[in-house]
């Protein structure tokens, strides 16, 4: 089945021109495009386009979940037939195994699993081993390690009606795929069995099970159904059962490869007592052998995941098996936000190593663990095929790529030997001038400058450094009192902090933000502004890419002219693209020097105003802000928390009830992937859970331990 393309409107704006010169470069058999898209300009739908263009299989790469989940929406609805799959890190927490050898400290590993994305990990390798009309879009977490495709593919059970299968050999197959019996409550990942009647919940599925029903020593007839119910929905004519765990191995391959663990577990301990490190010699042999029992006699072990060089079969060295084994041959790859996600993907490696090599120095580990370890850059690039990168500010790895050469791709030459460069070219760090071009065959970085609602980058105006901050104030009280909403960038969180105790003494309502806020309170401060909660917004580096906040009609960027990380031409130019959302968008900078970013970020942002503007004119646009109403799950928090002053007054069942209704509405969030409000309501869950009236009501309050003196 090819890619159908469901939308009610048609490319507008540079978003046609973008799609005819990316889909001609694929076409070419270009390996490297770039397609630079201005905020608000459409780069998902071009996507879009683009796949169903080329007909081909999709891997879109995003560097966080929260994008990740908004690109998946968007694909899903813009093809309903298709596998639309989604693929990201499934721990809500994730801590490490690790061992500080200063203090003599060992951190075993901690983790939660979010169930719901397991499922959909599962359904996305299930999807691509099954059909090539599927899109995945996926986290950075994807060249991370996986099971062998081939392992996977073995484990497979395809049975049909008519079929000569016992019952008994089914349900040991179940089990080798590591499925659970449970006869009383029938879930994800497990069976029941009724006489002749066995029931499977598959691990990607989530709403429907199958039920297998046998005659004797034969499969009489095969049917989907409502575990809920028990209505049958649908008879099958045949049947594919996926393994409920992503890490899978053969019974056969099993022992060859515990075989192999305690060679070389031997052969470490051999080593270490030679060295005189006996603790070090008892604490690998001890782990090691618990490990391999587990492995034995459950199919699994805490931490297998450290012994799949040797569950898989691969010599030392070699890289892992990850999701991009699954993908079809010929996929598309396409990098979203790619000048921060190609670094991300590069930066991996290094940081798993040096965790996992002080473990195995001191015997936490096997050496061969370091074999369990993400892509390094070069391998990652090794797996790929054709590559189009998405951001408005790509970097210079994109830029060369794209522009100066397709062969291999273009880097530093020590670093990558193998891959040669285009005749006449040399490696440079300075991007190279941008291409536009028609001719197929070329190189080339597609621009998407047109917003087809007619709006056109903020206004940069550059103000001195001295009285930054009254001037700011006066700003703000401006934007404030016309109903808008105001960002202000600083160097440091001591800042961010004083400044924003600074603004409030002032009589603005204002909130900073930084990387010490957790998670769940920085949706509910960037709600808090949306709604009017509060008007100015502090911040460092998190007011860049992904923050959709339409109300915004300035941003404030305080002593533009440090140069540096913060005060880059990317960081610069993503920053300012907050206020282009809204028709009174500026930016002001404040610096006494124009620096190299800030001279860039204002060449940019005037070519882009006068390419809109001559748009808007020849086809009569008038722009007008973006309108998007503020998410339901604030509203939903604000009332449930009415709802709890109400309640608390009232009967235990009242508030029980409240609970359990809080509680349906945080699952269903999760499962349709509205994550932000899953996490809101969970953080007023326990807000209720831990109040004093529900405390009283449900137990008594226990006594303060004794002190030691």
């Amino acid at each position: 089945m090819g890619f159908q393309l469901a939308s009610d409107y048609a490319p507008r704006g540079d978003q046609g021109r973008a799609i005819e010169n990316l889909s001609r470069s694929l076409q070419a058999g270009n390996r490297h495009q770039t397609l630079m898209g201005v905020t608000g300009s459409g780069k998902t739908f071009t996507i879009a386009n683009v796949i169903h263009e080329m007909n081909r299989p999709a891997l879109v790469l995003s560097h966080n979940k929260t994008l990740a989940a908004q690109l998946y929406s968007e694909f899903k609805q813009f093809f309903p037939e298709n596998a639309v799959e989604y693929f990201v890190s499934y721990f809500d927490y994730y801590q490490p195994e690790a061992y500080i050898p200063r203090t003599d400290t060992y951190i075993e590993k901690d983790s939660s699993i979010n169930e719901e994305i397991e499922r959909l990990r599962l359904s996305a390798v299930s999807s691509l081993l099954s059909r090539r009309d599927t899109i995945v879009v996926a986290s950075v977490s994807c060249i991370y390690g996986l099971a062998s495709p081939e392992d996977f593919l073995e484990m497979l059970v395809t049975i049909k009606p008519g079929q000569t299968l016992s019952r008994e050999a089914f349900l040991a197959k179940l089990v080798d795929l590591l499925y659970e019996r449970n006869d009383v409550a029938l879930s994800r990942g497990k069976f029941r069995v009724r006489g002749d009647v066995v029931e499977v919940h598959q691990a990607q599925v989530e709403e429907e099970a199958v039920r297998i029903e046998f005659f004797g020593d034969e499969i009489e007839r095969i049917s989907r159904f409502d575990p809920l119910t028990g209505r049958v929905n649908a008879t099958l004519a045949t049947l594919t059962v996926f393994p409920a765990k992503q890490f899978v191995t053969p019974h056969d391959k099993l022992r060859r490869a515990v075989g192999g663990i305690r060679e070389e577990m031997e052969a470490r301990v051999v080593e270490f007592e030679r060295g005189g490190r006996l603790i070090e010699a008892q604490r690998i042999k001890q782990r090691t052998e618990f490990d391999i029992e587990m492995m034995l006699e459950m199919g699994f072990c805490s931490g297998i995941e450290n012994y799949s060089r040797h569950l898989s079969g691969r010599p030392p060295g070699s890289r892992p098996y990850t999701l991009m084994d699954f993908l079809p041959e010929g996929t598309l790859t396409v990098i979203d936000e790619s000048h921060v996600t190609v670094p991300q993907i590069g930066g991996m490696f290094a940081g798993d190593r040096s965790r996992k090599t002080v473990l195995v120095e001191h015997g936490f580990r096997l050496p061969s663990a370091l074999d369990n370890r993400p892509l390094n850059f070069d391998e990652f690039m090794e797996v790929t095929d054709k590559i189009i990168y998405v951001s408005a500010t790509p970097g210079p790895f994109e830029i060369q790529n794209s522009v100066v050469g397709n062969i291999g791709f273009l880097a530093d030459a020590k670093n990558h030997p193998k891959l040669p460069l285009t005749t006449g070219q040399t490696p440079s760090t300075e991007p190279q001038p941008l291409m536009d071009v028609h001719t197929p065959g070329t190189p080339l970085i597609a621009e998407q400058i047109i917003r087809p609602t007619g709006l056109l980058d903020p206004k940069i105006t550059v103000r001195p450094l001295s009285g930054q901050i009254d001037e700011t104030i006066e700003l703000c009280r401006a934007r404030i009192e016309a109903g808008e909403r105001v960002l202000v960038t600083t160097l440091t969180k001591r800042t961010a902090e004083d400044l924003t105790d600074y603004l409030r003494d002032v009589g603005l309502k204002v909130r900073y933000l930084h990387s010490d806020i957790d998670a769940i309170e920085r949706v509910e401060i960037l709600r808090e502004l949306r709604a009017g909660a509060c008007d100015v917004l502090v911040g460092i580096n998190l007011l860049r890419e992904g923050l959709d906040l339409p109300e915004v009609s300035l941003v404030c960027i305080l002593d533009a002219d440090k140069e540096g990380f913060l005060r880059s031409r990317t960081s610069l130019i993503q920053t300012a693209g907050r206020a282009a959302r809204h028709v009174n968008g500026e930016v002001a900078l404040f610096a006494d020097t124009v620096t190299g970013s800030i001279q860039d970020l204002l060449n940019v942002s005037e070519y882009r105003r006068a390419r809109q503007l001559a748009y808007n004119t020849e086809h009569g646009i008038t722009p007008q802000s973006v309108r998007r109403a503020v998410q339901e799950s604030l509203h939903v928090i604000l009332q449930s928390r009415e709802l709890e002053q109400s309640l608390v007054q009232e009967s235990p069942l009242d508030l029980h009830e409240l609970l359990r209704e809080l509680e349906q509405e945080m699952t269903e969030a999760a499962a349709s992937l509205q994550y932000e409000r899953a996490a809101l309501l969970r953080d007023q869950i326990t807000e209720l859970r831990s109040g004093t009236s529900l405390d009283k009501i449900s137990k008594p309050p226990k006594p303060y331990p004794k002190k030691r003196r």
